[in-house]
């Protein structure tokens, strides 16, 4: 089997078609789970050799596989969560791209390893994916990983590893795009939550005033007393009381 790589301008025409397929997700509104599955499947494209690719994303201390292009490489980063060591973690840790032969490589990490020969990995490149907050103080650095896997040990090189940074620059800005979008989504569900829970109180309100002739003031110190009692929250408390007045569920 031939070992010779393709040369380096149709790598590099590769990437900037994977690159350009991005832009699109810099545009779109999508939830960002949806966003990392799209740039893992435009990765696998975007350089020769790769087989498959995993998106890792370290929430706090514990990271995940948030995006795949093939279960069977699920168990590579599986064995690395669990031991806590391996290319994709360390790349991540590190903020710079890491290229492993399996065949090659020595036992830093044995269960990366073992798990790739397993399935017949015999290459992998990890590279960092750091996406930095938007203008919101809720938002954390979001850190990971762009991992791409092979069934050829000589898959991967120095170049790869550049094409890959310039590809990781743009899923970056699809991914703030994405985190912003959702963001806002989460924020307008929260508001109209709240202007629902408004509109059930007011009208809780107004029925104990109807019924017992009391003020507005009076009618909510009812409506709380009854919230703290039930150890329910007010919204609730108000929206069974009009159930049960009306005898059928609000709308």
């Amino acid at each position: 089997m031939s070992t010779e790589r393709p040369n380096e301008y149709d790598r590099l025409a590769s990437t900037a078609d994977a690159v350009e397929a991005l832009g699109a997700l810099i545009a779109a509104e999508e939830p960002l789970d949806e966003v990392l599955q799209r740039i893992a499947w435009t990765a696998c494209r975007a350089v020769p050799d790769a087989d498959a690719v995993t998106i890792t994303v370290v929430d706090g201390t514990k990271p995940r596989t948030a995006a795949h292009t093939d279960a069977q490489v699920l168990a590579l980063d599986q064995a690395q969560y669990e031991s806590t060591r391996g290319p994709c973690l360390q790349a991540a840790d590190g903020r710079r791209p890491l290229r492993v032969v399996t065949d090659l490589d020595d036992d830093r990490w044995p269960e990366f390893l073992g798990a790739a020969r397993q399935v017949g990995v015999r290459a992998s490149l990890s590279v960092p994916l750091i996406v930095l907050p938007v203008a919101s103080d809720r938002e954390a650095e979001l850190v990971g990983s762009i991992n791409i896997y092979s069934r050829r040990a000589a898959a991967f090189d120095p170049f790869d590893e550049e094409l890959m940074r310039l590809y990781t620059a743009t899923a970056c800005q699809a991914i703030a795009n994405a985190r912003r979008w959702q963001e806002s989504r989460e924020t307008v569900a929260q508001l109209e939550q709240a202007l629902t829970s408004r509109s059930t109180i007011d009208q809780a309100k107004g029925l104990i005033r109807a019924l017992n002739g009391c003020s507005a003031d009076e009618a909510f110190a009812v409506l709380t007393e009854l919230s703290q009692r039930s150890n329910i929250k007010l919204h609730t408390v108000a929206a069974q009381l009009l159930e049960r007045v009306t005898d059928r569920p609000l709308e």
